[in-house]
């Protein structure tokens, strides 16, 4: 769960004015005085896009296309995308304006937590955040291990090569946040189908989008009267129970963008950062063996798989609320602007020797769950995810490897969400 994607950002059909592609799967070059179009070119299935560290060293806040066709700025240091992740000068709630610049051909027609600015943002969020707990999140450890067992004695029983992005890292998140929200084990397909196409990675068109948020509102406003007339011990009976108290403090429609935020952020950010780390793991020399480690060195591998495998170059879009100096670069007023966390995780000033995968990193504040007020509520909860499945099915399966070379792994068409999209594997 992370500050990457919202559910404006689902892919936009291959259009001259959007996210066509020269051959290769390079977007087009620009025309001459035009700014480079998102997404950038990424090399390899691990390699970052070269443009975010020429950004980076030569102008770190610079204008690029978005595949919507619309301009924006793209923030490629660490300190301009913390500012912009943090302060309070670029709106989230001003891109759902109408004729707001956006990333992908479908508007934001349904209200998110991630779109609201304080003081709505802040109401909301202190609420959700004494229910979405620590504790609770420590009490799901045992359900998480619990499935993941179950996914890997399932592999154990299959003979290699197999698929471990179907059979493992997408369906773990799936069980896991419907634990949390009490989506009945019935409908988990369903609620799969919908998130699918509301954040599709593919060419979807802007009416199947807002077909699949539909869908899935509608899907929540069920699973709330269930929760009403059977509540059980999950975030979403809680929820429920909040927003019928006397005092009003969560709205009915509040309750459903909730429901349906956790549900759709909640596993397909997580499911690609396991596979991107997964991958990351099989192709480095030791990281097989520190993630059979002891849980300290576990714990800090997932965070340099965090910081350079993110499953998103760039976090939400924002809009300038006035004239802003941004590392040396003026953003007008109503100018869209883009933090790159990718790019930022990859910054040599936080990070000494930013590009190696180092466990040993004393510090590691890295962006990939936001930074300031929009910091993701979810961040423990992929992380427990996170250490639970690599660990486990890297001490279960010590001999796994890939069947094909690294440059052959195929990665999941789409905008600024990624990862691959299989993960051959034998043992």
């Amino acid at each position: 769960m992370t500050d990457i994607l919202p559910p404006d950002t689902a892919a936009a059909p291959a259009t001259a004015t959007a996210t066509a592609t020269a051959p290769g799967g390079r977007p087009p070059a620009a025309a001459a005085g035009e700014p480079p179009a998102l997404p950038f070119h990424r090399p390899g299935p691990l390699e970052p896009a070269p443009e975010y560290a020429r950004m980076r060293a030569g102008c770190p806040v610079a204008p690029v296309r978005l595949p919507s066709g619309d301009r924006a700025y793209l923030a490629a240091s660490y300190e301009a995308a913390r500012t912009v992740l943090s302060d309070p000068r670029f709106s989230r709630a001003a891109t759902t304006r109408p004729g707001a610049p956006r990333v992908g051909p479908a508007p934001q027609t349904f209200p998110s937590l991630l779109n609201m600015d304080p003081p709505e943002h802040t109401r909301v969020r202190r609420i959700i955040s004494r229910e979405f707990t620590a504790r609770r999140v420590e009490a799901l450890r045992p359900l998480i291990q619990q499935h993941t067992d179950a996914l890997l004695d399932r592999l154990d029983t299959r003979n290699p090569p197999v698929d471990l992005v179907p059979e493992f890292t997408l369906r773990l998140p799936v069980l896991v946040i419907c634990d949390l929200l009490g989506v009945p084990s019935s409908d988990q397909d369903r609620f799969a189908a919908f998130s699918s196409g509301w954040l599709s990675t593919g060419a979807g068109s802007a009416e199947e989008m807002l077909a699949a948020q539909a869908g899935l509102r509608g899907y929540l406003v069920e699973l709330v009267a269930a929760k009403r007339e059977r509540p059980g011990d999950d975030l979403l009976s809680a929820l429920v129970a909040v927003g019928d108290a006397e005092d009003g403090r969560l709205s009915e429609e509040e309750l459903l963008f909730l429901g349906v935020s956790l549900l759709v952020n909640g596993h397909e950010t997580t499911a690609k950062q396991i596979a991107n780390g997964l991958l990351a793991l099989l192709t480095h020399p030791r990281g097989k063996d520190w993630a059979a480690q002891g849980p300290e060195v576990l714990n800090r591998t997932v965070e340099e798989l965090l910081r350079l495998y993110p499953p998103g170059d760039e976090g939400l879009l924002r809009i300038a609320l006035e004239d802003v100096e941004l590392d040396g670069t003026r953003i007008p007023a109503g100018s869209a602007v883009l933090p790159g966390i990718g790019s930022a995780n990859r910054d040599g000033c936080p990070f000494p020797r930013p590009e190696q995968l180092d466990p040993e990193r004393p510090a590691n504040p890295h962006l990939t769950f936001g930074h300031g007020a929009h910091y993701c509520l979810g961040g423990s909860l992929a992380r427990a995810e996170l250490q639970i499945a690599l660990g486990s099915l890297l001490r279960r399966f010590p001999g796994l490897r890939l069947t094909v070379p690294l440059a052959e792994i195929p990665r999941a068409a789409g905008l600024l969400v990624h990862g691959v999209s299989a993960l051959p594997v034998t043992w």
